[in-house]
């Protein structure tokens, strides 16, 4: 291949997103591009691939079908090779992201060696490295970069983790090229003088000979579209006419032999790189795997779980450990520190934005952030870890199947359900695992109403920890009866038809708990880059609003009517606005203003909240997600389902004279 224009060369900016079908390629490319996305249409096909900006960076992605091999005639799948040939992206194209999934990492390898082919500039991503963890696998990232001779960076796409990484590393982008001389593909004797005359005849390309001669001998019709363009329909004739005289003189499918060879080759890399926990023996252990996914012995185990996954994340963390680190470092050290240096300012409204009790910065913003949920979330991932290291979590979405058949959905649904408690963001984008429109829309629809995210949970559990276990009984009642009777409704509402389960169950094995918790770490760590400033952010807007006031003018306006139907007092107004902005936000001001609720109006408000709407990165993802159609339908029913169930919950308590005190 000749050397490109130098000039050519720097201008190049945009990439391609590859990779095996579910390797979390599309969820990659929503956390590097702008909300907007657009289509490209592959010629021959009727395949559009969309396309968005880098955020940060200058230049254009495009996100592509999953593909198992490039000599594929999946319709798809040529529209993931073929666009690496079409004019309007080779001349910009400055690289591609290979994402691999972590738990078949010899199938993405495969995958990997055959676009090295092409000669063109590659990143190694291996996604989902929790999900591997949480299955024993190990995979020694250096040595894999080390032997394939690029950059590889691991990622947890669906949270965000490592994208900012990768984002950096594209900026050093180079071809894949094997170190070791052992794993430099070699073809057979016919095939290597065909990928030789290839280069002679077509030398002028900026895709690699080897790839070029490859797409020839299996019949792909848009690189004859290439070479014609590249060189004259007189070369791609002669071309042709090898193609056909090696045809005629080998006895085997190019294809089945390219496959095999690419295999064996993957699998010496993957055997160099890759270490598989081996599955347990421990009689015990595979016994209670069993016991989960039987009905008689899975639900009781099931409560047993949620009692213990509750007495430590909403007794341990979100009490203890949250009494404790506000009282001996906030309370008592780092308040009366901060206020003694804060007097020197000589400004009464900026001594104000960062101490006041009500709106400042550090006692709304940061120290409600790292003293309230930052506890909470990190035992909440420990939790989470523990049960999807061990194996459990699978089993329970056995276990569940049946039930979540009436809600339109089959177990697979449990996971971006769970996941809702976990994060709302996060839920949604997870229901692409499921497998038909109506499933993704009933999920996206009850994650969007009835979850409270891991940060709403802990600042829940920290308010109602003060009041009798009934108020906690009831705002879960309530919260976990509501998946299943609006889910029932929407499965009667929403058209379609609810796909077969089919789910590979790992096997039951002791989590290792030193991992669990270098896991929790990361995502707490990377949750709390995002939401920190976010609340610094938020407490100075409603500083700013409320000095202005603004607070006082929404309050006079919409309190009266708040406190009529739902029976909050008029405050409530500035806890549905930090709401909106970041759930917990909210939460934690609800936490901040609570002498001035009723026990009552605390266990109204805390519903209304979780039903109301989630943050707005989780509205943004909703709609791109289901569609403008579908989103505008399920947020706008998802705001009157709440205000009709807080005005409803209200109104009976208030007839039975519930107060929760």
């Amino acid at each position: 291949m000749q050397p490109q224009n130098s000039n050519l060369a720097n201008k190049k900016k945009d990439y391609v997103i590859l990779g095996n079908i579910n390797a979390g390629k599309t969820t990659l490319f929503e956390h590097l591009t702008n909300i907007e996305s657009h289509p490209t249409n592959i010629p021959g096909t009727t395949v559009a691939i969309k396309s968005g900006y880098i955020q940060n960076l200058d230049g254009k992605i495009y996100d592509t079908p999953g593909i198992y091999s490039i000599f594929s005639s999946n319709e798809d799948e040529r529209a993931s090779r073929d666009i690496l040939l079409l004019p309007e992206t080779r001349n910009s194209l400055k690289g591609v992201i290979l994402v691999a999934d972590a738990k078949n990492l010899k199938r993405s390898i495969g995958i990997a060696l055959q676009f090295a082919e092409y000669g063109l500039p590659m990143l190694l991503d291996i996604n989902m490295v929790d999900e591997a963890s949480s299955r024993g696998i190990e995979i020694d990232i250096a040595k894999l970069s080390e032997i394939l001779g690029v950059e590889v960076c691991t990622t947890i796409a669906k949270e965000g983790i490592g994208v900012d990484r990768l984002k950096s590393a594209l900026k050093e982008i180079k071809p894949i090229e094997p170190k070791d001389e052992h794993f430099k593909l070699k073809y057979s004797d016919k095939i290597e003088e065909f990928i030789e005359l290839v280069g002679k005849l077509v030398p002028n390309s900026d895709i690699s000979p080897r790839a070029l001669g490859l797409l020839l001998l299996s019949g792909d019709r848009c690189v004859e579209s290439y070479i014609s363009e590249c060189s004259s329909i007189a070369v791609l004739e002669q071309l042709h006419h090898l193609v056909k005289e090696y045809k005629d003189e080998s006895s085997s499918s190019i294809d089945i032999y390219l496959e095999t060879l690419y295999h064996k080759e993957a699998t010496q890399i993957t055997n160099q790189v890759l270490k598989v926990e081996p599955p347990t023996k421990n009689p015990f252990i595979l016994r209670f795997g069993d016991w989960c996914t039987q009905l008689s012995t899975g639900i009781p185990i099931a409560i047993g779980v949620t009692a213990l996954v509750y007495l430590f994340v909403g007794t341990f963390a979100a009490t203890f450990l949250v009494d404790t680190i506000n009282t001996l470092l906030f309370e008592e050290r780092l308040i009366p520190l901060i206020t003694k240096y804060i007097d020197i300012i000589p400004s009464k409204f900026f001594q104000d934005m960062i101490i006041d009790p009500d709106f400042g910065v550090l006692p709304t913003g940061l120290f409600l952030a790292l003293g309230l949920v930052l506890p909470v979330i990190f035992c909440f991932y420990i939790a989470f870890g523990i049960l999807e290291d061990s194996g459990y979590l699978p089993r329970i979405s056995f276990l569940l199947d049946r039930v979540f058949r009436k809600i339109g959905l089959n177990g697979k649904g449990v996971i971006p359900i769970v996941m809702g408690f976990s994060c709302i963001t996060m839920a949604l984008l997870t229901t692409r695992m499921l497998n038909s429109e109506k499933e993704r829309n009933i999920a996206s629809f009850l994650i969007f109403l009835c979850m409270p995210c891991a940060p709403l949970i802990a600042v829940m559990l920290v308010i109602l920890e003060k009041m009798p276990f009934y108020a906690t009984l009831t705002v879960f009642g309530i919260i976990f009866s509501q998946i299943f009777i609006a889910g029932y409704i929407a499965n009667r509402v929403i058209a379609g038809k609810r796909s077969p389960f089919i789910m590979e169950i790992p096997s039951m094995r002791i989590p290792k708990l030193w991992s669990v918790i270098k896991m929790a770490a990361k995502k707490s760590h990377h949750f709390m880059n995002e939401a920190v400033p976010v609340f610094i952010y938020a407490s100075i807007a409603i500083f700013i609003f409320q000095r202005v006031g603004g607070l006082d003018m929404v309050e006079n306006y919409v309190g009266p009517v708040i406190h009529k139907i739902l029976g909050l007092p008029e405050q409530s107004i500035q806890v549905f606005i930090k709401t909106m902005i970041r759930r917990e936000s909210g939460a934690t001001e609800l936490e901040h203003l609570r002498d001035s609720y009723t026990n009552l109006q605390l266990v109204v408000n805390l519903i209304v909240m979780t039903f109301i709407a989630p943050c707005i990165n989780a509205i943004i993802v909703l709609f791109k997600e289901r569609g403008s159609k579908a989103g505008s339908i399920i947020m706008g029913t998802v705001i009157v389902y709440a205000i009709l169930i807080g005005s409803v919950l209200n109104h009976l308590c208030m007839a039975f004279g519930v107060t929760f005190s």
